[in-house]
């Protein structure tokens, strides 16, 4: 089967396709044809190796010294369970499902093996391949901080990096359960983020959150890159403030894809993609990615229409 292999840590040139070995599933785990994946910051990140200077010798203890360890990258993937192993009774062969698969990646392949009782689910009814890779990463994470923040009492909430992956559910979200949505981002998203929602823009480069003497009942920066004690004095007496930057990593839980479907099904959430590239473009979609501005998901075609399975 084709595969992404990560071979040494670095720009986005150390990404290359090779030929590997087809996985064979253990007893708990899905044999999935991965049809689509996305670029996110995990992928990114230890592509890169991008921790602090101070962290990057126990990150390669951890991960690998020379190259990732997994060397097939992928948070998120979106496919057909072509085969379940022998313990699996809640998937079938033909099922559409999507998951996320953390810090196991393994997206960047036409095939992963995915154990069943992980944070994978079936795919909502009415989404493409491509709709449904793009919801696990920013809709699990957006909703772990949302939950920190106590998204269903809040009545007013600051979303900063409302146009990114994470922060573009967050909007969605935070929207269904009745807040009013303060969003900063670019002006240049503000139709986007208006769309899903939003209902007063800041554009952060031009007038900042901080130049409105206003306070909410909860804070989320999606982003992780505003100044947490600048954010806190935004924070209402009781309320909260919480940053995807060092302040946890998110839970990955089947039942927040089973969430997540139930709110694109009804109509509630949407899909935001800024672009879809072929696995074949690999290197320029994390390209893509590295230079910055990207608006929702950068999506990753593994199959594309008639085309034929290699194995």
């Amino acid at each position: 089967m084709k595969a992404v292999i990560c071979t040494a840590y670095g720009p986005p040139d150390v990404l290359e396709l090779h030929e590997v070995e087809k996985p064979v599933p253990k007893a708990d785990e899905l044999l999935i044809r991965v049809h689509a994946t996305a670029v996110h910051s995990g992928d990114r990140r230890l592509r890169a190796l991008d921790v602090p200077a101070a962290g990057k010798l126990p990150m390669r203890v951890v991960v690998g010294f020379k190259a990732p360890r997994q060397p097939i990258l992928g948070v998120v993937l979106a496919g057909e369970v072509v085969e379940t192993g022998t313990r699996v009774n809640t998937f079938k062969a033909g099922d559409r499902v999507y998951a996320l698969t953390g810090m196991r990646f393994g997206g960047y392949a036409e095939y992963a093996c995915v154990n069943s009782h992980k944070c994978v689910e079936h795919m909502p009814r009415h989404a493409s391949y491509e709709e449904a890779a793009s919801l696990p990463f920013g809709g699990t994470t957006a909703l772990h901080f949302l939950r920190k923040v106590n998204i269903e009492q809040a009545e007013t909430v600051l979303i900063y990096g409302a146009s990114g992956a994470v922060g573009s559910m967050a909007v969605q979200i935070a929207k269904y359960f009745g807040a009013h949505v303060t969003a900063v981002c670019q002006t240049r998203n503000f139709e986007l983020v208006k769309r899903l929602g939003a209902d007063v823009l800041i554009d952060y480069k031009t007038e900042g959150y901080d130049s409105r003497l206003l306070t909410y009942d909860a804070v989320f920066d999606a982003a992780g890159k505003i100044d947490k004690r600048i954010a806190r004095k935004h924070v209402r007496a009781g309320g909260k403030f919480r940053s995807v930057a060092g302040q946890g990593v998110s839970s990955e839980r089947k039942d927040d894809l089973t969430f997540l479907s139930e709110l694109f099904d009804e109509g509630h959430i949407n899909a935001v993609i800024d672009s879809i590239y072929p696995l074949e473009e690999i290197v320029s979609a994390h390209r893509y990615v590295d230079a910055g501005g990207k608006v929702g998901n950068v999506i990753v075609s593994v199959v594309r229409p008639n085309e034929l399975t290699s194995d």
